[in-house]
């Protein structure tokens, strides 16, 4: 991410909170997806050339948004993955390096999982509640919101941008993304008082506007 790195963000994820994805009854992905065996292993043992490698992170980048809905066999595969990078944050770290379906989901995924964390801030709650009374809220974030701003807000626009992704309609996730990002960072740089955890969402929301727009004209 230009001068300031996915890590910086990556780093500070957490789990998402209990009942945050709140996956729908239909979203059951067929038990077929899953990644190459052999370039999975022959990745763990450090012997995959430059041109698997980016095909596996594609793979990686195709199912990391099913989620729970993979098969037992594909999350191990996954989890063989993430393991040899050293855990989640490093496997968008890595899938960041390659360009294309790869950079562009880690970038979404570091979004999401960030908006779950910054919903735990009362301040970022405020703000985000002051710029729609003010009446800043893009029509398209109108439409999904709920009209009440709380503590679920951020968690409820990470949960459509993941339903997104699930569905595979990747220039639509990347879309609300980069108008989430812009007004969020307009919510944070114009809220009525200042904390840390509102400068840094401001900071990750400037640069993964940019990002989101380079690594989507890419794809």
């Amino acid at each position: 991410m230009h001068d300031k790195p996915l890590s910086k963000f990556t780093g500070r994820l957490v789990r998402r909170r209990p009942g945050v994805s709140r996956p729908a009854p239909e979203r059951v992905g067929p038990d077929t997806y899953g990644l190459d065996e052999d370039k999975t292993l022959r990745f763990a043992a450090d012997r995959l050339g430059p041109e698997e490698e980016q095909r596996l992170a594609e793979e990686v980048a195709e199912i990391l948004p099913l989620g729970w809905s993979l098969s037992p066999r594909a999350k191990e595969r996954l989890y063989t993955v993430s393991s040899h990078l050293g855990g989640e944050p490093q496997l968008l770290d890595w899938l960041d390096r390659h360009p294309g379906l790869p950079r562009l989901t880690a970038r979404l995924t570091a979004m999401t999982g960030n908006l779950d964390r910054y919903s735990d801030d009362p301040s970022v709650v405020e703000a985000v509640r002051a710029a729609r009374a003010g009446g800043a809220l893009p029509a398209e974030l109108e439409e999904l919101l709920p009209p009440q701003t709380d503590e679920e807000t951020l968690s409820d626009l990470a949960y459509r941008i993941d339903s997104l992704l699930f569905e595979r309609r990747t220039g639509d996730a990347a879309r609300l993304a980069l108008t989430a990002a812009d007004w969020l960072r307009t919510a944070a740089r114009q809220a009525p008082s200042r904390s840390p955890m509102l400068d840094e969402m401001a900071e990750f929301m400037a640069h993964l506007h940019e990002d989101v727009r380079q690594a989507g004209a890419a794809v």
